[in-house]
């Protein structure tokens, strides 16, 4: 799917404090198949840009297209992943990843779809299981598998990963690449972690200032798996540090 953001702009009102912006004039293009990662430190906005590409939310000025259509609400074909895993407690592993489809009465071949992501993530031997006998990392693979089951177009990941361990968080990074490299999915990623970004995206979108704005994109090209200890990984870490760095000074003249 061919996603078009259009001079976004997003202001929540605060009863006391009155208007707040939180985006402004965001614009860039998503092609079929990229995977892009939205970088930012906390607070900066991220999470608000990927609940408008998901329809949770709509700006306050400027439209996003799919495939040339508003995206006005929620729909199958794009999928979210968030921080925190989010199961049905009363429901074990195998009906937690074919909740969605059942719900949707997207049916067919839905037993062998649901094996199939249950084996790629690893999950065969957790299929009775219920939630509350899951580490937080098998948790978030069963709400993998379940995002992906439908197949649909456009991946949302709303930092995913940062409540994990270090081992956990780099053994789950390297199946999504995996999976979005078979797939052929969009993905969009948001996340504060710079190593993270650039071990898992082919395009970085730097969001910072206050209202954020695109500060800067970077065109990753370098081929997966990506090792931090690499000459051409900590050159493009230096660079957007750098980038932040200036952003970060900028920010604080205004102050």
């Amino acid at each position: 799917m061919k996603i078009e953001l259009q001079k976004i702009t997003k202001t929540y009102t605060d009863p006391q404090k009155g208007e707040h912006v939180v985006l402004r004039d965001i614009a860039f293009s998503i092609e079929p198949g990229d995977f892009i990662v939205i970088l930012g430190e906390s607070g900066c906005g991220k999470t608000t840009l990927l609940n408008l590409l998901a329809g949770l939310e709509q700006p306050t000025s400027g439209t996003i297209l799919g495939d040339g259509e508003p995206i006005l609400g929620i729909h199958p074909s794009r999928s979210i992943l968030f921080q925190q895993p989010a199961l049905i407690p009363w429901l074990n592993v195998k009906e937690n990843v074919a909740y969605g489809c059942r719900i949707r009465g997207d049916l067919e071949d839905l037993d062998y779809r649901v094996n199939q992501f249950l084996e790629i993530m690893g999950l065969v031997g957790f299929t009775d299981s219920m939630p509350h006998q899951l580490s937080l990392g098998m948790a978030q693979r069963v709400c993998l598998a379940r995002a992906l089951v439908g197949h649909p177009r456009v991946l949302l990941l709303d930092e995913p990963f940062a409540s994990l361990d270090t081992f956990t968080q780099a053994h789950i990074q390297e199946e999504l690449v995996n999976l979005w490299l078979s797939e052929q999915f969009t993905a969009v990623f948001v996340t504060h972690d710079i190593d993270e970004a650039i071990r898992l995206g082919n395009k970085i979108i730097l969001l910072a200032g206050e209202p954020a704005n695109i500060t800067q994109t970077f065109e990753i090209n370098e081929a997966y798996p990506r090792d931090r200890n690499q000459m051409r990984f900590k050159e493009i870490r230096h660079k957007i540090l750098d980038r932040f760095k200036t952003a970060y000074l900028a920010k604080r003249s205004l102050l």
